[in-house]
């Protein structure tokens, strides 16, 4: 088991690539322009406590961080689903996860940043349905201002 877990700790994500590829190629053909990916942010040098994050989309002249939260490792309250093995571990995880995205959502806004979550499901409506991408879109422009 420990060698396993070194293997894995070794491996590095860069998010959900198709998720957030789902949301990129939806922001180019509604001509929503001036974002960068995996872009970090750091905080001011006044701030006492320091921070690097690194959103999945970040528009930095309007200061708005854009976020794309799996349903599974997010803890969506519609569709997360909590493992039967390892139930203790996972949920340690899941509301870890929670937890950390509150804090980089509160670290975030105190620096002036304006912060949108959008949930994985949510991308899988509006690539499928016209309506939902129309309500997406509308409420990713109304965070850019």
């Amino acid at each position: 088991m420990s060698k396993r877990s070194e293997v894995m700790s070794r491996i590095r994500s860069r998010g959900n690539r198709d998720t957030e590829l789902a949301l990129a190629r939806l922001l180019r053909a509604n001509r929503v322009t001036g974002w960068r990916r995996q872009v970090e942010i750091r905080s001011p040098k006044s701030e006492v406590r320091s921070f690097r994050v690194r959103p999945d989309f970040v528009f930095q002249r309007e200061r708005v961080a854009l976020f794309v939260d799996g349903c599974f490792w997010h803890g969506c309250p519609r569709h997360a689903t909590w493992p039967a093995s390892r139930a203790a571990w996972w949920r340690r995880k899941i509301l870890g996860n929670k937890r950390r995205d509150a804090r980089v959502t509160r670290a975030l806004r105190r620096a002036g940043w304006r912060v949108l979550r959008v949930w994985e499901h949510t991308l899988r409506w509006a690539t499928q349905d016209a309506k939902h991408e129309a309500r997406l879109v509308r409420r990713i422009q109304r965070a850019l201002g």
